[in-house]
């Protein structure tokens, strides 16, 4: 059977359908899939051994260059020349289900009550079930598998294994890590500044658990920001910049990672490594809790179905929370071993880097773009 997946974006969202991955083919181990994904995520599908073939789109590019639609159509009925069997879209927006709809005659996707975009439903010949503001994991793995007559439960989601790969890691990203102490990763950034933990209680965080703590960064404004976390401790190390397969190498070999509700972050779950994610706007059900995967969550009430931009509350968590959860996964995470299937195949040629602004752009998820930017040149 030769299946196309459809999720495009964001880093967070590609992850949490990811893990739907090894359940199919376990059920299903002949299929063919194929995953359709904006080409700024398409390193984070590398080396994927339960996918053929990563295919890119670029229709971020159409916000600048609408005429571009016709280069996309193009490569798109490149691509539905495989003839698939099956066309999943597991993002839910008018702009995929118009993807899906160009790669093959059948297709599915979520139904007008669950979908992002209620339009995006029209398109679709198999509809699924499952309610926006449930668990995101558990939409993503639904509408992924009870197409294929597939059930995942939680119990084997909890069970999963390491599900993102890489190969030839930047050989700097093994000077920063210290064999005398426990080895944490910050992830200062987000694509809100209402998203994001104040850095100074970072630095506190850090200054408390005495341990070396690596800050990645994105922009330069984060650069900046790691640069002054610094500055404050001596616990505290900046990491240069890396692509995502350097990204995914680094936090492979983590003890811990602390981040914002952000794709990095969300790695550390893709890779079975410990982590705390500190939520405020977004809803904490986005993840899966676990021994070694925990959440804190500010006070407000979050609505799903429409986001607060400009509820700052994720300041008011006290780092206290984060140093006491910290401190029992950083003992546990003494008798972890670090997942060999991460590290995949060796001898393969590394990866090209992306430019100096390619992870902010990767923070900017392609969400929203209407029925007259999508078409209109």
């Amino acid at each position: 059977m030769k299946i196309a997946i459809v999720k495009l974006s964001s880093l967070g969202d590609i992850i949490h359908a990811l893990v739907a991955l090894q359940f199919i083919k376990a059920r299903m181990p002949y299929a063919e899939i194929d995953w359709v994904v904006e080409r700024a995520f398409a390193e984070l599908l590398n080396y994927q051994p339960d996918i053929n073939n990563v295919l890119t789109v670029n229709l971020r590019a159409l916000k600048e260059r609408k005429t571009g639609i016709f280069r996309e159509i193009r490569r798109l009925r490149r691509y539905a020349s495989k003839h698939y069997d099956l066309v999943i879209d597991a993002q839910g927006l008018l702009k995929s289900s118009l993807t899906a709809r160009l790669l093959g005659k059948r297709v599915s996707g979520f139904d007008a009550d669950s979908a992002r975009e209620k339009i995006a439903s029209w398109f679709y010949h198999v509809k699924v079930a499952y309610p926006y503001h449930a668990n995101t994991i558990d939409r993503n793995t639904t509408v992924l598998t009870q197409p294929l007559g597939i059930s995942i439960t939680r119990e084997e989601i909890l069970n999963k294994k390491p599900f993102l790969f890489y190969r030839d890691a930047d050989p700097r990203i093994s000077f920063y890590f210290l064999k005398n102490a426990k080895n944490i990763i910050f992830v200062i950034g987000s694509t809100w500044e209402s998203r994001i933990y104040p850095p100074e209680k970072l630095v506190r965080v850090a200054k408390a658990l005495k341990q070396n703590c690596l800050v990645i960064w994105g922009n330069e404004k984060e650069r900046r920001q790691a640069e002054w976390m610094c500055e404050q401790s001596e616990w505290i190390q900046i990491v240069p910049k890396l692509d995502l397969n350097g990204l995914k190498a680094l936090i492979a070999r983590a003890d811990l990672v602390i981040g914002n509700d952000t794709g990095p972050t969300h790695m550390a779950w893709g890779l079975s490594r410990p982590s705390i994610t500190i939520f405020g706007p977004t809803p904490v059900n986005r993840v899966y809790e676990t021994d070694i995967n925990k959440t804190i969550k500010s006070p407000s009430r979050v609505d799903p179905y429409k986001l607060d931009k400009n509820d700052f509350s994720i300041r008011d968590i006290d780092e206290k929370l984060i140093i006491d959860l910290a401190i029992p996964l950083l003992r546990q995470a003494s008798t972890e071993a670090i997942p060999e299937a991460a590290a995949g195949k060796k001898n393969v040629a590394p990866v090209k880097s992306f430019n100096s602004n390619t992870l902010d752009e990767i923070e900017k998820s392609l969400v929203d773009i209407d029925w007259e930017e999508f078409f209109l040149s």
